[in-house]
């Protein structure tokens, strides 16, 4: 079992320990942790290093605290290495085996998406493991071990006979060989898991001293506002006129979108056999843009034709919101029929010319549908009409939103780490470009079949010279910048690795490419501008994170099941939040975790809101257009477009870390976070799905899908993780509120843990506030807004006058409506923003308030309770 909680001992005043103790060896085949051996049968071609016998942490760039808390751990941590008789660009090697002991691990189950796995011996790992956790309960503590990068290599763990770790080591070029590595993993022990993160990733940043963590960077200005993104709403359809109608929807209905992503589909975009200055005609789903590449580094002619004014004045060009369904509809007809036709084929069949004409006809009632739509577009090409082009195009667009929709601050755009999908098209641009054949992995080998993946090897990538990566960012976020574009969410970022054959191997030509994007982030995005996404491998956060402060923890939205589950819509997105949650455990060290955008109007729309609520992450959504649960969006954002967001990341709570709680049939998924003035506990049922390494992809186990028990403690939150929050965590006694059963309780830390179930795709928010004593009978504690599923997060600031005359209370909330708080007594007078005000106290002591949104305060009131 793991050690309980210790909120008295805080992260932040860890004393040194005498750092010539060591507390890894490795001796006669035995890698042994404080003197119990953890791996057997170690080979002899493996060593291991202590820590500061490899790394100088005063030759690092970190800052100076940083690299002093890296040298008080010291101790705790080292290197494994290996040597091999002959140099190669992919070596396999064991590091030992384990049996019997439980372990958790994060693998890339797909190219660019990792996810949790769990098991007992080095033969239960996954392919392409990112790091591995072992319990050791023997001594009270957790090691980690964490395949890194060393020279021009990058490595993996996976599962070997006989329990055995195996590491995979490569280069991506055959021009890049060795046979010695000194320090191609790093163990690290501590007892609390969540210190074990922070210290692991800690020492591998100054040793690597090629990445920055978190803590050491400022986050986008996105982070805690609320979005839109344009995917779902239209693929590659997107268009002023249907954005336009998008963000109206939102300010129609009293939200304000502080930030919009306008996703894939807005680039100038066509294939090698298109005309080389035409963009490619009626791409509308994903997967068709796959290998097409970028041939200018303006917008398409979509965007690049809108003419200024468009949607202003009684002759406002219109646009029909059924537009994008019916078109998204229509191509997914002629998917289904292309792949009636190929399944044909696959059959034996050899005349399939119905099927042939039936495609036919559907193209062309595509084509007709794209026809004379051109709302908020000029007629023609601006750059020829003589026109000011100030007046077109997304710069005038981006104004134009601007003008109409006051408090939309950021206006994003999409692109790939090379472009598009495919990359750059050749002697397109003033830039070295050519297209490189890809080359797969073979660490890949026992992830899951993408489409994604066979497109674009079919395509290769039209690579720009590595040497020319600045050139190549500057020029495409140059012109966005001065369009009114204040950021980028940058996708299909492990792609470099298929390509890196003749440019010094994946580390190098990494290296370049995020070295290009840091500098131009810096140059035109004030150095903050960006989400990454498909990132989810080792050696992005190891490289290409010096800049970069928030990328994705999860795979993608996925609505329903690609490959047609009808009960996928439900289990999916238990899947998704298992992504988010443990991904988060080291992303979040490195990077803010963003748990991706969701539909409104989804039948787990409220599930998906319950977790955003307390993620600590922006929240965004992918609506089609009509398509809003605005009841539901209300209880997630405030009418000003903020969020009442919490502190810090998620993570899952300590009881979590081992189990699996998407297929063993008990186990609920528990985040814990804080708030300013209280502890947050989400419990999600996630069960009814999960990864089969035999058929290398995610499936749903149906008999798991249905009502699961648990507990939840005030203990459950790690108090001692956050500096602000440590105190909190010391109360005597505290007061619960149980946000869907609408409960108050209070508890102790001696108290029993709160038994609860949940049903399957539902879920349920604690919110732990202190008790506070106030004068010698009232006991007080506020609760916040409980019309928000965050409530906690709405309390601004909190003053007690704890003795004397009159104890009170004063509360700063921002946002309107349901305020609840706890008092064992009615308070005598009560006062809001200055005015008498009349709470409802009831003897079970509620003590509820509606208060106002007032717009001139920002939404923030003063609330005064006396006692």
């Amino acid at each position: 079992m793991s050690p309980p909680n210790n909120p008295v001992k805080s992260i932040t005043n860890l004393l040194p320990s005498d750092i010539s103790e060591k507390c890894f060896e490795l001796r006669d085949g035995k890698l042994s942790v404080n003197g119990l051996p953890l791996l057997h049968d170690v080979p002899s071609n493996v060593s291991f290093t202590p820590f500061s016998s490899v790394c100088n942490a005063l030759e690092s760039d970190a800052p100076l605290p940083l690299v002093h808390r890296v040298q008080a751990m010291a101790h705790r941590g080292g290197f494994l290495g290996f040597t091999n008789g002959e140099p190669a660009d992919s070596l396999l090697n064991s590091l030992g085996r384990f049996t019997d002991r439980n372990f958790l691990s994060i693998f890339r189950f797909k190219t660019w998406w990792s996810t949790q796995w769990v098991g007992t011996s080095g033969s239960d790992l996954q392919m392409e493991t990112q790091w591995v956790v072992l319990d050791v309960p023997e001594i009270k503590s957790y090691v980690m071990i964490i395949p890194i990068i060393e020279a021009g290599f990058r490595s993996a763990l996976r599962p070997g006979k006989d329990g055995h770790v195996l590491i995979f080591a490569e280069s991506g070029s055959s021009g890049v060989k060795s046979c010695f590595f000194n320090s191609i993993a790093y163990v690290h022990v501590s007892e609390n898991p969540f210190n074990l993160m922070k210290e692991a990733f800690s020492a591998v940043r100054v040793h690597l001293n090629t990445f920055k963590l978190l803590e050491e960077k400022s986050l986008p200005s996105v982070v805690d506002k609320f979005g839109w993104c344009t995917w779902d709403a239209f693929y590659l359809t997107v268009e002023p006129a249907g954005v336009w109608q998008g963000v109206k929807e939102f300010a129609d209905a009293g939200v304000d979108l502080r930030f919009l992503i306008i996703d894939d589909g807005w680039q100038s975009v066509n294939n090698d056999t298109d005309d080389p200055n035409r963009d490619a005609k009626n791409l509308v789903l994903g997967g068709e843009q796959m290998t097409a590449r970028l041939y200018r580094f303006e917008e398409g002619e979509k965007f690049r034709n809108y003419k200024g004014g468009s949607f202003f004045g009684p002759n406002a060009s219109s646009f029909d919101p059924r537009k994008p369904k019916m078109l998204i509809t229509k191509a997914i007809e002629i998917e289904h029929a292309v792949k009636t036709r190929d399944k044909a084929f696959q059959s034996g069949a050899t005349d399939v010319s119905e099927i042939e004409a039936k495609i036919s006809k559907l193209k062309q009632e595509l084509d007709d549908m794209f026809k004379g739509e051109g709302s908020g577009l000029s007629n023609g090409n601006h750059e020829s009409c003589g026109c000011n082009g100030d007046d077109y195009g997304m710069k005038a667009f981006t104004k134009d939103l601007r003008t109409q929709f006051k408090r939309l601050d950021d206006i994003w755009v999409w692109h790939a780490l090379c472009g598009a999908w495919g990359g750059v098209r050749s002697g397109a641009t003033h830039l070295d470009c050519k297209v490189v054949p890809c080359n797969v992995s073979p660490g890949l080998d026992g992830t899951m079949p993408d489409l994604a993946v066979d497109k674009i090897v079919e395509g290769g990538i039209g690579l720009v010279h590595p040497s020319q990566a600045d050139d190549f960012y500057d020029s495409m976020h140059s012109h966005l910048a001065k369009s009114g574009i204040t950021g980028v969410k940058v996708d299909v970022i492990q792609t470099l690795e298929y390509v890196s054959e003749e440019y010094g191997g994946r580390v190098n030509l990494a290296k370049a490419y995020y070295d290009g994007l840091s500098k131009s982030l810096s140059k035109n995005f004030k150095g903050t501008g960006i989400i990454s996404s498909m990132q989810q491998c080792n050696d992005f956060f190891f490289l290409g994170t010096k800049q970069i402060s928030m990328g994705r923890v999860g795979d993608d939205f996925w609505f329903q099941d690609p490959n047609g589950d009808p009960n996928g819509v439900f289990w999916l997105q238990g899947v998704h939040m298992i992504h988010c949650a443990y991904n988060s455990l080291w992303m979040g060290e490195i990077i803010q975790p963003d748990w991706d955008m969701f539909q409104s109007d989804h039948v787990c729309a409220k599930y998906h809101a319950g977790s955003r609520a307390i993620c600590g992450g922006p929240v965004y959504i992918s609506d089609s257009l009509g398509g809003h649960d605005f009841d539901l969006i209300k209880k997630l954002v405030y009418p000003d477009g903020t969020i009442p967001k919490c502190r810090r990341f998620a993570l899952p709570t300590r009881d979590c870390l081992f189990a699996n709680p998407l297929f063993d049939n008990k186990s609920l998924l528990k985040l814990w976070n804080f708030n300013k003035y209280g502890g947050v506990i989400g419990a999600f049922n996630c069960q009814g799905a999960g990864w089969d390494g035999n058929l290398r992809r995610i499936i749903g186990y149906p008999q798991c899908y249905k009502p699961v028990s648990g507990s939840v403690h005030v203990t459950d939150i790690e108090w001692d993780q956050c500096k602000e929050a440590a105190a909190m965590g010391e109360a005597e006694e505290y007061v619960v509120y149980l946000d869907q059963a609408e409960t108050l309780l209070l508890v102790t830390p001696k108290s029993d843990p709160i038994q609860v179930t949940i049903q399957p795709s539902s879920f349920e928010i604690f919110s732990f506030v202190p008790l506070k004593n106030l004068g010698p009978i009232a006991k007080f504690a506020p609760i916040g807004l409980t019309n928000m599923f965050n409530s906690g997060g709405t309390i601004q600031e909190v003053d007690y006058n704890e003795a004397g005359a009159a104890p009170a209370a004063r509360i700063k909330i921002k946002g309107g409506w349901n305020f609840l708080a706890y008092s064992n007594v009615a308070p005598k007078t009560c006062y809001v923003n200055g005015a008498e005000a009349a709470p409802v106290w009831s003897s079970d002591g509620k003590l509820k308030l509606d208060l106002p949104w007032i717009e001139e305060a920002n939404g923030i009131s003063d609330v005064n309770f006396i006692f």
